[in-house]
């Protein structure tokens, strides 16, 4: 927003709560045209392919880019704008946790658990270090490591508003993640007979290496229905980490922000309420107290809050930042997915 924007308040902040709300209103009707079509675009996907390579999510980053590169918002469009890109995507991570059941998980077995975790922070830890040697700032070489160690785009949204990620950071990262994820999709069944894999050791190898789980079903389904089974648990295995990061990274964002103070600052302000959201409804659902029957809706409008929040981050963005970024971007994903998938060989031949 520019200096005249900023300097009317009454532009930037009506003085009602009434006209808050309805300043609010053009740019989440904008939002929600966006990604409405995003989710029309993979439902045409689904019929012609049987699989969204490219999710809706990745689509309305894109498309929202692609609207902002030729026509930038004008102010009535920008808190609508900035609300969905920021409150409505801490929302769809708070609501997020009513999908994971802690028992389903620890049934899995402590070898399992501990060798993903493993994978997890290695690879987070390695690929921060890549992304940082390559010159890229600390955020956005958070938001790499973050979207290949853990489950891709939905990492990074998680994430973005922990770190204090710009648009810029979070559209560049999902969206050389977005095509490394669709090509290991196609690529990574070759390896089962280049590798010998039995169904179970495909399975883990796409659990562990797949960003999202729609990709996961699509990578696994080739091989069967054992390791559409065993890479969907491991995918959701996970994804249980991004709960620990999360909340270990609000803990460092914390530091960051106030410095000296930061002995001052109290527990909930260290932990976005969100997060003590996320963590509260996974307490709920592993205790039954969030029924089955719910999981299902609340995981849709999950999808729907975050795919509007994907679309105000496209319309947030600069394209010729992303420009300058790219080269270095797309080394530090590639790099990155590279190691992950190495190690993840690994330990599947360590599981045979």
């Amino acid at each position: 927003m520019s200096q005249n924007q900023a300097s009317s308040p009454a532009e930037a902040k009506p003085a009602t709560a009434a006209g808050r709300i309805a300043a609010l209103i053009p740019g989440i009707l904008l939002c929600i045209a966006v990604a409405g079509v995003s989710a029309l675009l993979e439902r045409a996907e689904l019929g012609f392919f049987e699989h969204p390579y490219v999710e809706a999510l990745v689509m309305a980053i894109l498309l929202g880019m692609a609207l902002r590169s030729f026509w930038k918002p004008a102010p009535r469009w920008q808190a609508g704008i900035a609300f969905s890109a920021k409150q409505l995507l801490e929302v769809a991570v708070m609501l997020l946790g009513a999908s994971i059941s802690f028992a389903a998980i620890a049934a899995s077995g402590i070898a399992l658990l501990a060798s993903i975790a493993a994978v997890v922070v290695i690879a987070l830890c390695v690929s921060f270090g890549l992304s940082r040697m390559l010159g890229l700032s600390t955020r956005l070489s958070i938001l790499i490591a973050c979207g290949n160690s853990i489950c891709g785009n939905s990492a990074i949204a998680a994430v973005a508003p922990i770190i204090g990620a710009s648009n810029d950071e979070i559209a560049s990262s999902i969206s050389f993640t977005a095509i490394l994820g669709v090509m290991m999709v196609l690529g990574l069944p070759l390896l089962i007979p280049l590798l010998q894999l039995t169904a179970t050791q495909y399975g883990i190898l796409a659990g562990l290496t797949v960003y999202a789980v729609p990709q996961v079903l699509a990578a696994t389904v080739p091989a069967g229905l054992v390791s559409t089974q065993i890479g969907t648990l491991v995918k959701l295995m996970r994804v249980l980490m991004l709960g620990p990061v999360v909340v270990g990274l609000s803990l460092v964002a914390s530091r960051w922000q106030s410095g000296a103070k930061k002995a001052n600052v109290g527990f909930f302000r260290l932990v976005p309420w969100f997060i003590l959201g996320f963590l509260a409804l996974a307490t709920l659902r592993s205790l039954e107290i969030v029924p089955p029957t719910v999981v299902g809706p609340v995981t849709k409008i999950t999808g729907f809050l975050t795919v509007v929040s994907m679309a105000a981050l496209g319309l947030g963005v600069d394209v010729r930042v992303l420009a300058n970024v790219g080269g270095r971007v797309t080394a530090a994903v590639t790099l990155s997915l590279m190691l992950l998938l190495g190690i993840s060989i690994a330990l599947v031949h360590w599981f045979k």
